[in-house]
């Protein structure tokens, strides 16, 4: 048999990495096509390319969307939400839910003299108060941006609405900042049907402890008004006096006394004071009520859409609102407006008053010289009907002052008239 040599082999060159490893030996009796080769495990951490560039907020349904916006509400907000995509600046403009916050009050005699350079058709809107969202810059440049071209104004009143921010010219401005009349803000708000604007306070400048509330709804006109007021409020606590006696002087006795509380009203009520007060509130809440309806024009007359606008204040002071049937007579009927200021005209009036030297609610709280008033125009009253129908008086605050109100309606009633003014 012959041999064979070494030099008759093959002399194919064998690599270390063609060797057996030894710790592969389990794997051996397995053919190598069964074998898995694993990758780094860091290397999963990534997504593959074709994914990155998926936004899976995009996959959220544009009702979905204007659901969240609507909780927003507020204008601000929605103004930071509408600089953040294309998409969201398309959807804020149906938010149907908006919500306008006042940071401050600014009378035009703070304005610059650009100002008072400016073209005259501001819209009446603007002609009471100027509205300044302090701290928000950029989003409210935006927010600018996107509502569209804005409008001339001028400094023909006392003081403007106005809201915004913007850096080029043609706008009012004060201590380097442009504003925006909140007409101007809402104006590319296509569908809204609840509008809240809060002023940074109330109107009327009252004292310490006093209380003073009303609510006004209107449609081209007054069509009624509740004020709820009291001398001073005492809270509920352990060391609560025995005998304080009201600070404005409208003859309350002491709580330790003992009277004869009838529902009848004091003689020493219209000798001291107590009446000529209760008038003030009356007549200031009023003005109040009037100028603030007059305001609120363009804004009805460009927003067909709404079912509800109340204008209200960040103290509680006062509530202005109107429902759909009353801002659609509005827009039909023209409001009649006073000819001493911009505000609307109060027509005559019959007012029934009920008054308590001391009234304590339920939760403790006593109300000293506690007076409940309500208003309808005299073409509107019906006496008969009043008389067994005063929801509209118990309901127009929340609590505990509601509670007030249904307690003082059963007393003993006032009748009094007040002329147009």
């Amino acid at each position: 048999m012959p041999s064979t040599l070494l030099s008759d082999l093959p002399t194919k060159p064998i690599s270390a990495s063609s060797l057996p490893d030894p710790s592969f030996s389990f794997f051996q009796s397995k053919p190598m096509s069964s074998l898995r080769v694993y990758p780094d495990p860091t290397s999963r951490v990534y997504l593959e390319p074709d994914h990155r560039r998926i936004d899976h907020f995009d996959r959220l349904p544009d009702s979905l969307l204007l659901l969240v916006f609507n909780k927003i509400g507020d204008v601000k907000a929605l103004g930071r939400c509408c600089v953040v995509s294309r998409r969201f600046h398309s959807l804020v403009p149906q938010v149907e839910n908006v919500v306008v916050r006042v940071d401050c009050v600014i009378s035009d005699d703070d304005s610059s003299p650009s100002a008072s350079s400016s073209d005259k058709s501001r819209a009446p809107f603007s002609s009471l108060f100027r509205l300044v969202f302090g701290g928000i810059v950029k989003p409210l440049q935006a927010l600018g941006q996107f509502l569209g071209p804005r409008r001339s104004s001028s400094s023909s009143s006392a003081s403007s609405l106005a809201v915004g921010n913007e850096d080029d010219g043609g706008e009012l401005e004060q201590a380097g900042v442009t504003h925006h009349s909140p007409t101007q803000v809402l104006k590319n708000f296509n569908e809204i049907r609840f509008l809240r604007i809060e002023l940074p306070s109330g109107e009327l400048g009252i004292d310490d402890g006093v209380l003073l509330k009303w609510r006004a709804d209107f449609g081209s006109t007054l069509d009624n008004c509740v004020i709820l007021g009291a001398s001073s409020v005492i809270q509920p606590g352990p060391n609560k006096p025995n005998d304080v006696v009201s600070g404005s002087g409208d003859g309350v006795c002491p709580t330790n006394a003992v009277t004869d509380d009838n529902g009848s009203i004091p003689d020493s009520f219209y000798t001291n004071g107590g009446l000529k007060l209760r008038v003030v509130w009356t007549i200031s809440s009023l003005i109040a009520a009037s100028a603030r309806h007059y305001l609120l024009q363009p804004i009805i007359s460009e927003h067909k859409t709404l079912d509800s606008l109340v204008l209200t204040d960040a103290d509680g002071q006062g509530v202005l609102y109107m429902n759909r049937e009353q801002l659609e007579e509005l827009r039909v009927k023209p409001l009649s407006a006073s000819s001493a200021s911009k505000r609307t005209l109060v027509p005559a009036l019959n007012m029934r008053l009920w008054y308590a030297p001391q009234l304590e609610l339920p939760d403790g709280v006593v109300l000293k010289g506690a007076t409940l008033v309500a208003i309808r125009p005299s073409e509107q009253s019906n006496p008969k009907k009043e008389v067994s129908d005063l929801s509209w008086v118990s309901t127009a605050f929340e609590e505990p002052y509601g509670t007030a109100a249904k307690m003082l309606v059963k007393r003993r009633t006032y009748c009094l008239e007040m002329n147009s003014f």
